[in-house]
């Protein structure tokens, strides 16, 4: 490992990949400002005593767990291949995937047992050995890393356990999904010994923060107290919905938070019930 400052936290992300970019988004937008150069290693935080590290995805966990690290961002997936000893800081809802058992369109669906004594070619060896025993049937795991939908084309492996997420790659190979093993997210982890410390808590808070924002909306409008009722059940809110009492006799002014995804029908019913006045406002950051 790189010499690095003992006293600073000392946090890995992922250095390529899909989860690299989320991740130093996350970070720099929770107001942890670092430099990104090309190949660099790792970078130092301006902002707070942090030192942000740049690694494979898959060698967090086990990295986090040794102590060679403090913190790190990955999938859960890998955790659990790895089996690493950490604790799960935040889930950060991106990186969404499901890890599962492939074959020939020709397999039948959820039955696992003409993969008896088979070749299965995967590079999660340990989840995949544990799945099937779990069923009681014995696998012959063929442990390989970058694309193993080949291995079914060659005659090397009869099924193959990957990570999918269209399933657009498993469909252009004439392959299907016969099982799943899990489904997983990225998430925040952290060496179990230093998981309540006043930083480790500072950047859980502040994730959060920034992962409400990006899931709501502030919403405010007008309503006469005669449809107060119903329209706080169509905008319950985060917890419960703030209101102001207007000039005109029995009509109030809310303030909620509503989610990003159904905030277009969530006005077409407000509209529709008398609400005026409405706007949505984005929020970029939020303590709840």
């Amino acid at each position: 490992m790189m010499n690095l400052p003992e006293k600073k936290l000392k946090i890995a992300l992922p250095n390529k990949g899909r989860l690299r970019q989320p991740a130093v988004g996350l970070m720099q937008k929770a107001g942890y400002r670092f430099r990104l150069r090309d190949r660099a290693l790792y970078a130092s935080c301006t902002t707070a005593d942090i030192i942000f590290v740049f690694l494979r995805a898959d060698d967090i966990p086990v990295l986090v767990d040794s102590g060679a690290v403090d913190m790190g961002i990955t999938g859960q997936d890998l955790v659990l291949e790895r089996g690493a000893e950490i604790k799960e800081v935040l889930n950060l809802g991106f990186g969404n995937c499901r890890l599962c058992v492939a074959a020939h369109e020709n397999f039948k669906e959820g039955d696992l047992t003409p993969f008896k004594n088979k070749n299965i070619a995967t590079s999660f060896p340990h989840i995949t050995r544990k799945f099937f025993a779990d069923k009681g049937i014995d696998v012959k795991c063929i442990e390989m890393n970058g694309s193993v939908e080949i291995m079914i084309s060659l005659d090397m492996a009869d099924a193959i356990v990957d990570i999918v997420e269209t399933g657009d790659s498993l469909k252009a190979n004439h392959l299907k999904v016969i099982d799943t093993i899990g489904s997983y997210q990225t998430v925040l982890i952290s060496r179990p010994q230093i998981v309540n410390a006043p930083l480790v808590q500072q950047i859980k808070r502040r994730l959060q923060g920034i992962l409400i924002a990006q899931r709501y909306s502030l919403l405010e409008y007008n309503i006469s107290g005669d449809r107060l009722k119903e329209a706080e059940q169509i905008t319950p809110g985060y917890e419960s919905p703030t209101l102001s009492r207007l000039e005109e006799e029995n009509w109030y002014a809310v303030k909620v938070m509503v989610e990003k995804k159904n905030m277009v029908s969530v006005l077409d019913r407000l509209e529709k019930i008398g609400a005026t006045a409405i706007i949505e406002t984005e929020i970029k950051n939020c303590r709840l």
